[in-house]
């Protein structure tokens, strides 16, 4: 029996508040209440179906126990997507460090076989819509017009201090204790990145992930002529902690490259207690940790995680973050907290591209002052979660059977493993006549794994286009699939 019929199936005392709860399950179960619709309010529905407001609410509580809905901090009660699938394992990885040889050819958009994209899962880019443009662009303006000598300043390598102490002040919230002098303004979280692997690392150095892992980092590991050694990783908790400790006992890892939360691109979120042993197994060892917590601000529910600095007593912990994801993608303002490689940092900041635009610092600054930034961050999440329960729940309905899908608690990618057998390059090549992009699954493992896996970007308003176009690569799979069956059939026996 699979989850959703458990789900539908589970048998309670003949209450009001449970026919209730039965009537909205079999229709959202049906499909008749969509992912993401918005429920009747308790009093309204108290009114439609002539019940108390303790019965609604008790019917709403269960179908929350039940997943299959959500509330969301006053807003209201949304239908979340029911899984039908089960998630994918722990994966299984080489062993061994892996030379890093990325393929060109699949990289976004290098290709012009990439031209007549008509729906695009690919990229993990959010759509302008989602962005405050207009009052962006209007702080920018101001701030040129009154303080027009920054369009003469070179700035300084560590940034702005208005910013710098916006980002400290922030980081309180999960129990970052740093102070603004620590924050190194970047060029978006690549360039952090890229200056913590620099920092840390030499030619010929191990550097251990998550597998899969983010295709940017190996681009970067491949750069620096590094070794990446892939980490079993399970969907839901993140990189397994005894394997990595497994892992680091010969000395051979130089540093480790990690995205506790919501990780790219299978979506995976560490519990706190592994995050403090991940941190003290690599403080005790001595090998650094950048955290990329790109993603951290994407929490679905409840309150934001804690990033494994949270956890940091000795400085071990680098943690790269940066405002293009959530606020504005063309300033390309990112920041790093460098602990004990501070000073190194700023001189590799200097060195590589002396400081970040002041004028654009000086807006997102006047922008997170005015407080406008919450208020933007609580409705960019709640229209995340939408896309991603809506892309989930399409995916469930189209895909084969014997897919396997994780749908994480933050973010908005979508990390699929298709039956074996099936290689999503070749459904790449197919679905490109089409016009449908996605992000194949070997473009996130050095070693060539994931063959039979994908990732789906969720980064526009749920439309019919993008339901059909996952219909259509559902469709696409299962014809793969029956080609293999096929072939199978056709092979004489021995």
């Amino acid at each position: 029996m699979n989850d959703l019929s458990f789900a539908a199936g589970r048998r309670k005392p003949d209450t009001l508040y449970h026919q209730l709860a039965e009537d909205l399950a079999q229709a959202i179960l049906a499909g008749m209440l969509k992912c993401g619709e918005k429920l009747p309010s308790v009093r309204k529905m108290s009114a439609q179906r002539q019940l108390s407001l303790s019965t609604v609410m008790e019917a709403y509580r269960e179908l929350e126990d039940r997943g299959l809905i959500e509330a969301r901090p006053q807003s209201g009660f949304y239908v979340r997507s029911a899984m039908a699938f089960a998630a994918p394992a722990l994966t299984q990885p080489p062993k061994t460090p892996s030379n890093v040889v990325t393929q060109a050819e699949y990289w976004p958009y290098q290709s012009n076989q990439f031209a007549d994209v008509k729906v695009d899962f690919g990229l993990a880019i959010l759509n302008p819509e989602h962005f405050p443009l207009q009052p962006l662009q209007r702080l920018l303006s101001q701030i040129s017009r009154h303080e027009p000598e920054l369009l003469a300043d070179y700035g300084t390598p560590p940034g702005d201090p208005e910013l710098r102490r916006h980002i400290a002040r922030r980081a309180l919230a999960w129990g970052g204790h740093f102070e603004a002098d620590d924050v190194i303004v970047t060029h978006g979280c690549l360039e952090a990145i890229n200056l913590c692997l620099r920092a840390v690392t030499r030619p010929g150095d191990v550097v251990a992930i998550e597998s899969p892992a983010y295709f940017g980092v190996l681009q970067m590991l491949e750069s620096y002529q590094l070794k990446a050694l892939e980490i079993p990783t399970h969907p839901q908790t993140g990189i397994s902690v005894e394997a990595l400790e497994l892992a680091t006992r010969n000395g051979q890892v130089k540093a480790a490259l990690l995205l506790p939360n919501f990780s790219n691109p299978i979506g995976s979120l560490m519990p706190d207690e592994n995050k403090r042993r991940l941190v003290e197994l690599l403080a005790e060892r001595n090998i650094p940790l950048i955290e990329d917590d790109l993603y951290g601000e994407f929490f679905h529910h409840g309150e934001r995680p804690r990033p494994a600095k949270a956890f940091d007593k000795t400085g071990n912990v680098m943690l790269c973050s940066s405002f293009t994801k959530t606020l504005v993608p063309g300033f390309r303002i990112g920041w790093v907290v460098a602990g004990r490689w501070r000073r190194e940092l700023e001189k590799l900041k200097f060195i590589n591209t002396y400081s970040t635009s002041t004028l654009l610092q000086k807006t997102v600054a006047r922008f997170l002052e005015n407080g406008g930034y919450d208020h933007h961050l609580r409705k960019l999440r709640r229209a995340v979660a939408d896309q991603l329960n809506c892309g989930a729940a399409a995916i469930q309905r189209y895909f084969p059977a014997e897919t396997r899908l994780n749908v994480p608690q933050g973010g908005f990618v979508l990390w699929v493993e298709l039956p074996a057998g099936i290689n999503t390059q070749t459904l790449l090549q197919r679905s490109i006549e089409e016009g449908i992009v996605f992000a194949p699954g070997e473009l996130f493992s050095p070693s060539r794994s994931y063959r039979n896996c994908l990732r789906i970007c969720c980064v526009e308003t749920w439309t019919t286009r993008h339901e059909r176009a996952i219909q259509r690569l559902g469709q696409l799979a299962q014809a793969l699939l029956d080609e293999q069956s096929t072939e199978e059939l056709a092979i004489p026996a021995a």
